[in-house]
């Protein structure tokens, strides 16, 4: 029989990181007619969704988080323009509440999101929490595009459902480095805030979590005398002057100066976006309605990152200042012809596709 007549069969690696090159090689690609502020845009906007409906249902930290790096991992490999951002963030949100053991049904989950994008509609509601009776055809029809968008979010992760998150990390190395209750909780903060953007797709959980603390350390010490009086100024001095440049805390923690660096910028720069377009009705605690039914989560939907007390011009002049003393960015093997190549692979319906939990095999030089 002729061997051309049988299906091929492809592998497909899990990439758990991706480095910058391959961020932005993949994202272009996916990023179709939208510019990149337009993109940051929906991405902002789709992840205070994911925030709402999580936050609504009563989703854990965790599995709120892991939905919205998976809505980032997902727009790596399929076209932006092909999906509502509502099917997606829903769909991330099931397949997180799975991986984190924190399982809603799907029609649950579509129930409370129609609360938060027609907050109208639950305002008339006679359910007690808010309930909108929606038509059983367009809560089924909706339900098959969710269960459609999961499959190929699943070939995403490589059907690999291990997740491991930074706040752990935060209390562990705080307590490491002599952090106070007060700056372990900033960080805290930032590390929420750091799954509005991309940087847990390019670093591991520790080291974001560091990243976060040096911000922390950075904001409470920023345009502050150390002294008794504040303690946090002071124990934040003291650990920028440990983590803002090489030591022996590298190896300690098995991260790099450079890429504490690139967290920093990452979250400054969504501090400074948030700020900038800030609006004060729109507040997770002023909600724009004295509604009910427009509570945190309605207001989450709409709403930039929870607000730090610092203004515009103070978190850029913060970034002037660190960029002043930054370091070269660290040399990193992409794999961004890899990268192209798995995600040629994801929501094929020809021949067979076996999905690894590893990726590829790099050379030992490499380092992630």
């Amino acid at each position: 029989m002729d061997g051309s007549q049988f299906a091929a069969s492809y592998v497909k690696h899990h990439l758990p990181y991706f480095t910058p090159v391959e961020i932005e090689k993949l994202s272009d690609k996916q990023r179709g007619k939208l510019s990149v502020t337009q993109e940051e845009k929906v991405r902002q906007q789709a992840c205070g969704f994911i925030e709402a409906v999580g936050a609504k249902i009563g989703f854990p930290r965790k599995t709120i988080a892991t939905a919205q790096n998976l809505y980032h991992r997902f727009h790596l490999f399929f076209p932006r323009k092909d999906f509502s951002y509502h099917d997606v963030t829903l769909a991330a949100l099931y397949v997180s509440s799975k991986m984190h053991d924190t399982l809603k049904k799907p029609r649950e989950i579509l129930i409370v999101s129609y609360a938060v994008r027609f907050p109208e509609l639950a305002a008339k509601s006679k359910s007690i929490v808010g309930e909108i009776d929606m038509d059983p055809q367009t809560v089924e029809t909706d339900r098959q595009r969710l269960l459609a968008v999961e499959r190929l979010m699943l070939e995403t992760i490589c059907f690999n459902f291990t997740s491991r998150m930074p706040f752990p990390y935060v209390i562990k190395i705080g307590r490491a480095l002599g952090a106070t209750k007060k700056l372990s909780k900033l960080a805290w903060r930032l590390t929420i805030d750091s799954f509005r953007t991309l940087v847990n797709l390019e670093f591991p959980p520790h080291t974001v979590a560091l990243g976060c603390l040096y911000l922390a350390a950075l904001l409470t010490s920023f345009e502050q005398t150390p002294s008794r009086d504040r303690p946090d100024a002071a124990v934040g001095s003291q650990i920028v002057a440990q983590l803002n440049k090489p030591g022996a805390w590298e190896r300690q923690f098995q991260s790099h100066v450079e890429d504490l660096e690139e967290i920093a910028f990452a979250v400054i720069d969504l501090l400074i976006g948030a700020s900038q377009s800030h609006q004060p009705n729109t507040s997770p605690t002023t909600p724009s309605s004295p509604s009910p039914h427009l509570s945190r989560a309605q207001a989450a939907a709409n709403a930039v990152p929870p607000s730090l007390p610092y203004s515009t011009d103070q978190l850029i002049r913060l970034k002037i200042i660190v960029r002043e003393s930054e370091h070269p960015p660290r040399p990193r093997e992409s794999l961004a012809q890899s990268a192209e190549y798995e995600a040629s692979l994801l929501g094929r319906n020809e021949g067979t596709v076996r999905f690894l939990f590893g990726p590829p095999p790099v050379s030992p030089a490499w380092s992630a």
